[in-house]
């Protein structure tokens, strides 16, 4: 993640979603010296919760100011991000410090619909990516919801709505700052259209519509094209973003309301130019983070374009006022 922050602060980049790619547990007993101390103080293991016999109770402990105790439980976590809650903390105030802002992107394997163990894991990653995004210091929680699977639309949405109510109780009970944003999904058989997702924002307020620009193309056949487009999206996720926009762009290939594949953006029929030039007009709070398998370079591609239409709109306004000034010296 260092070298990742600094990479993008080189590039004249600002904003990292990290990914969440693995997510490996360990579950042990404490060590004689991390008796009395803190998850948040143990140096080497990024401990995100404790298992506590209370009576016959297994009471799970997610606050992470709680001292341990002897007979305790650690879930430890290894993510491959950082070794304990003291690196997350510095890496966030690296970023600060080099205007580089953070968030995370859950597992891209989740399921909110189902019943299983595979429910419980994505439940208890997208928690734990809550925790390690607020130790960083970063705004955002990014995930998908899963597949409808063998069960009907509405069913599949009411399980969802279930899981993250639970969630969302949980986010808040742990005083977590960062939003939880549902991303758009590009596969009809994936939970995740705008509309499906607006719905369970209007239920919770934790919750921020993610708007990846490809998912929606694709599942919407193709149907962005023209600044009117975007304006369109943009204005129907407002009232539900806080005045900031989190959203995903790359190019994509896709057929019959379906994406078939993500695409770097000039391979696609996604243009970013149009979507540029209806930011430059808006004057959003927008973070927009590269999804193409061209990371960097597609990210820079949409900088180079956002920069080439901001300065022909200043350009054109100087021309404007130029031509108005010169008008006025003739009247007079």
């Amino acid at each position: 993640m260092k070298d990742g922050i600094e990479d993008v602060h080189g590039l004249g980049l600002n904003a990292m979603e990290v990914q969440m790619v693995r997510v490996n547990v360990s579950p042990r007993s404490p060590d004689d010296e991390e008796v009395g101390l803190t998850p948040r103080q143990l140096d080497g293991d990024l401990v995100v919760e404790m298992h506590r016999k209370k009576g016959k109770k297994d009471v799970q402990i997610t606050n992470l100011d709680e001292k341990i105790k002897e007979d305790d439980v650690l879930i430890s976590l290894s993510s491959g991000l950082a070794h304990n809650f003291d690196e997350l903390q510095k890496l966030g105030v690296m970023g600060s410090e080099l205007d580089v802002e953070l968030s995370m992107h859950t597992p891209y394997y989740i399921d909110l619909a189902g019943e299983g163990d595979l429910t419980k894991k994505s439940m208890d990653s997208i928690r734990w990516a809550g925790l390690m995004t607020q130790a960083m210091g970063g705004n955002m929680v990014v995930t998908h919801m899963g597949l409808y699977g063998n069960i009907s639309r509405r069913e599949a949405a009411e399980n969802i709505s279930d899981r993250l109510e639970e969630i969302v109780t949980w986010w808040e009970k742990n005083k977590l700052t960062p939003r939880l944003g549902l991303e758009t999904s590009g596969r009809k058989e994936v939970f995740g259209g705008l509309d499906e997702i607006m719905d369970l924002c209007d239920k919770f307020d934790r919750l921020s519509p993610v708007v990846n620009f490809a998912h929606l193309h694709a599942r919407s056949n193709g149907m962005l094209r023209e600044p009117e487009d975007f304006a369109e999206v943009f204005d129907k996720v407002s009232s539900y973003v806080g005045g900031f926009h989190y959203t995903h762009f790359s190019g994509v290939e896709h057929e019959g309301g379906n994406e078939r594949r993500v695409t770097p953006i000039k391979k696609g029929d996604l243009r970013f130019e149009p979507m540029a030039e209806y930011l430059a007009d808006a004057n959003l709070n927008a973070t927009i983070i590269s999804s193409s398998p061209l990371l960097e370079h597609d990210a820079m591609y949409m900088k180079v374009i956002y920069e080439r239409v901001m300065t022909k709109r200043v350009t054109k306004d100087i021309k404007v006022k130029k031509g108005k000034g010169a008008k006025d010296e003739d009247e007079d």
